[in-house]
């Protein structure tokens, strides 16, 4: 496409998505109002957005938010241990360990860069506003990757495919003049840049960042112009290409939460607890406004002739001249605090259970049994588990391919087994959420092992135990619990393992056999030798 086809599409993109910006605005206005910024026209500065902030009489809506996108965080891409999987299926033991090693340095090298602060911003994002748009690339000066979230408000999304994920991504952004010269070049910018970047150097210049699928392209090109997808970057006033390069995978991954219906856009759970945190925060205006006269006092005084009402000040070491005693009295406020207090806790509960601050976060009181863990976990996994599909499908599926293939492309995988050319692999997830819906298999194949045990305990003639695959049982259980790799060996030397213990006993009962013949044939020579002596 040219300058003015970008132009033009973003002009669509943005009359498409514009009927559901006041929802977000709101969504973020309630939670965390700095996340907004763009939203409401010009990006808001910070004493905007502590002002928007001081607007919020209430913070449980931000708490629930921030317990939420934590738990998502660490649940899906915790830092402290290995979350992902390779497998390309039939692996012999050279593939399956290049693809374990892949898997290490892929995850040491993300979690190595900002992945944590971004993606922590980012499901911020989604919680609040149902979804998020993060930019990955090659660190071109450090090394490893960079992830840049893009802030929502100037990010416009379509699908080339009915239904299908986000594929096209164009981005409204500004550079200063000088900026522009020297990402871009002064011979590709516009007449009008080129002076400000002498004359005003700081003046800001708006930008297009067009990112889309290519209809034709070259299976695995060299030159970015036939790379798959197409990366183009306009001026906007000038209405001039800037730059077209372009990628091996989609670099802009665009997960969403609940789908609105005709649209490639979202809503997040806040949207869900918005009714409840403008009434929560309502009632606490309401309730600040009662405090303020059950402190202060209200009163009612006569203008006695001595006793102006107009100028009378009430407070602390002052006396007040009067008439009479009864020319001014304090007077009940008519508040109900109890009630007030009683509202505002329901109301709070309610925003906590729609945004599972409840059940994620720690419970006071004594520590749970087991039992207790086990059906809490349970539940959690009933809430996440639905958002965590498609998770996987629209932000951990794209991300690990886009790392792994900069990755590979920049050879710190190393050489790939030959046998694995043409192969195609795919990811397993083995992250706490991930694992916590296995645990439900956990348990009935403990439950099924113990029934059978028992079973046997009871007839040790009994062939119970012959309905068990016991390794295909332990095999699955780890993978489950997370067990890492290295620890479980793999088929191919469990099972060596156990022919060289079967050849070392065979060896042995050879050994204990012979050691006895000689000994027979000791014996029997002792009696000889004495029988012929006799």
């Amino acid at each position: 496409m040219n300058a003015s086809q970008i132009c033009k599409t973003l002009s669509t993109l943005k009359s498409l998505r514009s009927p559901h910006e006041q929802t977000w605005r709101d969504c973020y206005d309630h939670s965390y109002p700095v996340r907004g910024s763009g939203f409401s026209g010009e990006s808001i500065t910070a004493t905007e957005a502590q002002s928007r902030k001081a607007r919020m009489i209430d913070g449980t809506t931000t708490d629930a938010v921030r317990i939420l996108s934590s738990a998502i965080m660490s649940g899906v891409t915790p830092a402290n241990s290995v979350w992902f999987a390779l497998d390309a299926g039939q692996e012999s033991d050279e593939e399956r360990r290049w693809m374990d090693d892949s898997a290490k340095i892929l995850w040491e090298n993300i979690h190595a860069a900002n992945f944590d602060a971004a993606g922590f911003e980012g499901m911020i994002d989604i919680v609040c506003a149902g979804w998020f748009a993060m930019y990955i690339d090659a660190d071109q000066d450090n090394g490893g990757f960079v992830f840049d979230l893009w802030p929502i408000a100037s990010v416009y999304c379509s699908a080339s495919k009915a239904g299908g994920q986000i594929d096209t991504v164009y981005r409204e952004y500004r550079l200063t003049a000088e900026q522009a010269v020297n990402e871009f070049g002064e011979e590709n910018i516009s007449e009008t840049t080129r002076k400000l970047a002498k004359d005003k150097p700081q003046e800001l210049v708006s930008f297009i960042h067009a990112i889309y699928p290519r209809t034709t392209h070259m299976v695995n090109a060299r030159l970015a112009k036939n790379m798959p997808i197409a990366s183009c970057k306009v001026e906007v006033g000038a209405q001039l290409l800037v730059s077209e390069s372009g990628y091996h995978e989609m670099p802009v991954v665009v997960p969403r939460w609940m789908m609105i219906p005709d649209s490639v856009y979202a809503t997040g759970p806040v949207s869900d607890a918005l009714p409840d945190s403008r009434t929560l925060n309502e009632l606490c205006r309401m309730d600040l406004a009662a405090g303020d006269l059950a402190i202060a006092g209200m009163w009612i005084a006569e203008d006695d002739g001595v006793l102006n009402p107009r100028t009378v000040k009430v407070g602390p070491r002052k006396i007040i001249v009067a008439n009479s005693v009864d020319s001014m009295k304090p007077l009940q406020s008519g508040s109900n605090f109890q009630y007030a207090e009683t509202k505002i806790a329901r109301i709070q509960a309610s925003i906590r259970r729609i945004l599972m601050a409840d059940q994620l976060r720690a419970q006071d009181g004594p520590s749970m049994t087991a039992t207790e863990v086990h059906a809490r976990v349970a539940l959690i996994r009933q809430l996440l588990g639905p958002v965590y599909g498609r998770m996987q499908s629209e932000y951990l599926q794209l991300l690990i391919e886009r790392c792994f293939g900069i990755a590979y492309r920049a050879g710190v995988l190393g050489a790939a087994p030959q046998s694995l050319t043409d192969r195609n692999f795919t990811v397993r997830y083995t992250g706490p959420l991930s694992r916590a819906q296995k645990l439900e298999e956990v348990t009935a194949i403990d439950t099924y092992v113990g029934g059978a045990l028992a079973i046997k305990a009871a007839d040790p003639t009994s062939d119970i135990m012959d309905n068990i695959d016991m390794d295909a049982a332990q095999r699955f259980k780890g993978e489950a619990l997370g067990v890492p790799s290295s620890v479980i060996r793999s088929e191919a030397a469990r099972d060596k393992l156990r022919e060289k213990r079967a050849q070392d006993q065979q060896a042995a009962q050879e050994q204990a056999q012979q050691q006895m013949l000689q000994q027979q044939a000791g014996e029997t020579a002792i009696k000889q030798t004495a029988g012929a002596a006799a």
